[in-house]
């Protein structure tokens, strides 16, 4: 083992302490820690950064994926097309909707959900499929276009999981400005957190006031709170002031953070060519990745897994596929696709924290071989 290498497959980013505590001191002791103005002036700021006019904070991501949901008319016992590659929350969310899944097919190299296999399933089920939830894993934004084109063709709503890819774009425009619905995920390891936290972009601002209420237990909270009329279920997912302005702060340095993990993932790219064993990710021409993490397929992965730690190099699968789990037991089928990238995919670091030294010696160790 390296014993001098310690490079982590994920490492939170802060911003700089003379520029967060002091934002922090003033809005813990304002009086105004809840919901309030600064989670106002967050969303605004935010929905400058990507681009996309109409979004919703929320305390996390899984709850903005909710309300995702909900807006896009989902009910109990209806049917949402999904993808059994990603973290649990994705189809948690689903859960909470009290909604079924029917598992879409992965591209083998890549793991993101394919058009086809999503025209597959609406083929046979468009009656009661009332959404599909893709999601752009770690960081390789899904076929947008092909995807698109097929939930048209049905009129199905789409929600976008992007919470791997914050800074992604795909056809030359931001992840967010495609679909109806995108996620994105503050959560503490992603590319920007907030401790906890999530955005939900609506392509129609007529889905806000609705959004505002379920977010807060169904009560307008712009109205007289003794005159509000709460008509829809609504939960407390609102984000506060506190978090809301470490976002503030955070997105002051958002871009060179995002900029780093870019410039690693194409290093890696043009770096990891003609290795006996390994094949980079391959991904639509239109897609730009924001590398949350780098993926690659690998013969022999334990081997490869050990060899990577033994070198000091953070590594992992991150994520079981969900159709392992018992909770999602009910919806399984075969997914050739899923079951090749699965068999062979594992993540190593190409975060903001990989110095040019680093990414050639993890670039070394592989390809002495595992």
């Amino acid at each position: 083992m390296n014993k001098e290498k310690n490079i982590p497959l994920f490492k939170v980013f802060l911003a700089p302490e003379e520029d967060l505590m002091p934002r922090l001191r003033e809005i813990l002791y304002s009086g105004q820690i809840s919901e309030g103005f600064a989670v106002v002036d967050f969303e605004k700021q935010f929905s400058k950064f990507i681009g996309c006019e109409s979004l919703l904070s929320f305390y996390s991501g899984t709850a903005a994926l909710h309300t995702a949901l909900i807006l896009a008319g989902v009910k109990e016992g209806d049917s949402v097309i999904s993808t059994a590659m990603t973290a649990e929350p994705t189809n948690m969310a689903i859960s909470h909707a009290r909604a079924k899944i029917i598992w879409g097919d992965v591209d083998p190299l890549n793991g993101n959900l394919t058009g086809k296999s999503i025209e597959e399933i609406l083929n046979k089920n468009s009656k009661i499929v009332k959404a599909i939830m893709v999601v752009h894993y770690g960081g390789i934004p899904a076929p947008i276009q092909s995807i698109r084109d097929v939930a048209e063709k049905y009129n199905v709503p789409v929600i976008e999981d992007a919470a791997h890819a914050l800074g992604a774009r795909y056809a030359g425009k931001h992840i967010g400005a495609h679909s109806e619905y995108t996620m994105f995920s503050l959560q503490a390891i992603k590319h920007m957190t907030t401790v906890d936290g999530g955005m939900l972009v609506c392509k129609q601002a007529s889905d806000l006031p609705l959004g505002r209420k379920i977010r807060w237990f169904g009560i307008d909270r712009l109205a007289p709170r003794t005159s509000v009329d709460v008509d829809v279920v609504g939960y407390k997912y609102h984000m506060n002031n506190v978090t809301a302005t470490i976002g503030l702060v955070q997105l002051e340095h958002i871009s060179p953070i995002l900029q780093k993990h870019i410039e690693n993932g194409k290093f890696f790219d043009n770096s990891l060519i003609g290795i006996p064993g390994l094949q980079r990710c391959v991904w639509d021409a239109l897609a730009e990745p924001s590398y949350w993490f780098y993926t690659v397929l690998v013969e022999k992965r334990d081997d490869f897994s050990r060899y990577m730690t033994e070198c000091g190099i953070g590594n992992s699968q991150a994520h079981k596929r969900n159709d392992q789990h018992t909770i999602f037991k009910s919806s399984q089928k075969n997914l050739p696709g899923l079951d090749s990238f699965y068999s062979k995919m594992i993540h190593i670091p190409c975060g903001w924290w990989i110095e040019s030294e680093e990414r050639e010696y993890i670039v070394d160790c592989i390809r002495k071989g595992w």
